[in-house]
């Protein structure tokens, strides 16, 4: 009873009517069509007079353009050579650019064996700062960064961001202290924002729902790739000896310039949106777009909507996917602790830099493994998040009772804990799956990502000099954290499971099941075709048809 009355409050009053409101029943001809006197507003369109609900077309998906009045099956082997047609074209892309930012991401931690701290003369707080200041500016960007990617074309607006955050990301190299640092820090985690929050709509306009768990997590995974790449880009950094020009400068010249290719390469290349990809003919784009019908939650709408604003504030697994984020995350400080960390171990320098491309080696794994269970198994993505955090828990209980001198101990112990990121790479397809109506869904991925934010801000502070070299209370935190995490996953899982059972035990609703638009043929005329409630842009909670994956 509890839970539904949390699905009851997000509901709220008008989540049947959302956005359509009723026409007087004069604003129809006979049959249900639309009088010419009154069709001064060709935005206006309209269901039969039976409803008389009309539909402005900023308020449907765009692709309902494309589909609308076709109700035939798509062929299986057509949707598959689709989806082959769009894996070639959008995932190379997606993993290139999520390597590259992970890759900058981290530059600070490897840049810290490379001198980075004694160049600049940072202290042990300033460093910290540098890695806090990045989340502090990604969480104060986060929801713009999201209404941009609704209001601009998302290829396009993810290509500056990549371009601004290359140059900030090679101006490191001419930095010479904490303020400069600091900066360039800033504009690093601002333009980030938009990247994780673009790949989860690009993923949910592109992909099924069972697909997209497959996709992100492929795209999620180079950060494991860049982690190894990094590795060796850092050991060759340390090779490299010129006068003036230390190896830290060096590791953040390579990685901008790349970055700056990879900004000029998604803009020529990278799709908007099935509607409108370049790759695909018009034919091809109707049917990409037929195929995540089963979703049941359009392509987008460029169209503003303060009501699904509110029902996103409203919804109790908001909020709840949002703690686990926080939560999940605040471990994740480890990003730039854990070479200095395997340096306190007492590995040489150029021993941690190779060490760390293991870590990238176990990201990849347990994250393909994951992602692939989660996939196969019915319904299983709680239960398989859950399951990948239990290594955490014991890597961390392991680095804190291990004696010091247990060198391949300690470091074994902390590679186990770089298992659980595969709970964290579901949540962000779950998140996507379980939320409908496009400004419902870019609220939550901003929410979410957020608090993604607040957690990797926390998490340096943790890291003070005098709990040096055992670490022991940010390592409790730490597995406290891990612990907590599989416990909200279950929760999520048990009242969506709950909402769905309610709604199976409801009569049909029809609401929705008679609208109409008017779609241009290709000699001029404009013919009044039926969309499917999947293509209205109707939340989660509007759209009674819609069940949630668990």
């Amino acid at each position: 009873m509890a839970l539904s009355a949390l699905f009851r409050f997000a509901r709220g009053t008008s989540a049947r009517t959302g956005s359509y409101e009723p026409l007087p029943l004069q604003t129809f001809g006979a049959g249900g069509s639309l009088m010419e006197e009154e069709d001064e507003d060709e935005d206006v369109l309209a269901i039969d007079k039976t409803h008389s609900v009309s539909v402005a077309t900023s308020d449907v998906d765009t692709g309902a353009q494309l589909v609308a009045g076709d109700d035939v099956d798509l062929d299986p082997a057509e949707a598959d050579r689709i989806r082959k047609k769009i894996d070639w074209h959008v995932l190379p892309l997606m993993c290139t650019l999520y390597w590259i930012q992970f890759m900058d991401k981290t530059t600070l931690g490897s840049a810290a064996i490379l001198g980075i701290r004694e160049a600049t003369h940072l202290t042990t707080n300033q460093y910290n700062w540098l890695g806090t200041v990045f989340y502090l500016s990604y969480l104060i960007f986060e929801y713009p960064q999201n209404l941009a990617l609704q209001h601009f074309p998302v290829g396009k607006w993810m290509s500056v961001n990549i371009f601004v955050w290359g140059v900030a990301l090679a101006a490191h190299a001419a930095c010479k202290n904490f303020a400069g640092l600091f900066v360039v820090r800033f504009i690093l985690g601002m333009c980030e924002g938009s990247i994780t929050a673009g790949f989860m709509i690009v993923s949910s306009m592109f992909y099924t729902r069972d697909e997209q768990t497959l996709r992100v997590g492929y795209w999620f995974l180079m950060n494991g790739t860049a982690q190894i790449i990094s590795g060796f880009i850092s050991w060759g950094t340390l090779h490299i000896k010129t006068t003036g020009f230390e190896p830290w400068q060096w590791l953040m010249s390579i990685t901008g310039m790349l970055t700056l290719v990879t900004a000029v390469t998604f803009w020529c290349y990278f799709p908007d949106s099935p509607t409108t990809a370049w790759f695909l003919t018009r034919e091809e784009r109707a049917k990409a777009v037929q195929r995540i019908k089963g979703n049941q939650t359009g392509v987008e709408n460029k169209h503003f909507k303060i009501e699904q604003v509110h029902e996103a504030l409203r919804d109790p697994k908001t909020w709840l996917f949002a703690l686990f984020s926080a939560v999940n995350n605040v471990p994740n400080s480890l990003t730039n602790q854990s070479q200095l960390i395997v340096a306190s171990f007492g590995f040489t320098y150029l021993q941690t830099t190779l060490l760390g491309c293991v870590d990238g080696v176990i990201e990849i794994v347990t994250i393909f493994t994951g992602v692939h269970l989660a996939a196969r198994l019915h319904n299983a993505r709680a239960y398989v998040g859950a399951a990948y955090t239990i290594p955490n828990i014991l890597g961390s209980i392991l680095i804190i009772t291990l004696p010091w001198d247990n060198k391949a101990g300690l470091l074994c112990a902390q590679w186990l804990t770089g298992i659980g990121t595969t709970g964290f790479v579901l949540s962000l397809s779950w998140l996507s799956n379980v939320t409908a109506g496009h400004t419902k869904r870019v609220t939550v991925n901003a929410i979410m990502l957020i608090a993604y934010c607040v957690g990797n801000a926390a998490g340096p502070f943790m890291w003070q000099a005098k709990y040096r070299p055992r670490y022991r209370v940010p390592w409790t935190i730490i597995g406290i954290c891990y612990v907590v995490c599989p416990l909200i996953l279950l929760t999520i899982r048990r009242i969506l499971s709950a909402e769905n059972r309610r709604r199976d035990a409801e009569p049909l609703d029809e609401t929705y099941d008679n609208v109409y638009i008017e779609v241009a043929t290709p000699d001029g005329k404009s013919v009044r075709r039926k969309v499917g409630k999947e293509f209205l842009d109707l939340t989660d909670i509007q759209n009674c048809d819609f069940r949630y994956v668990l």
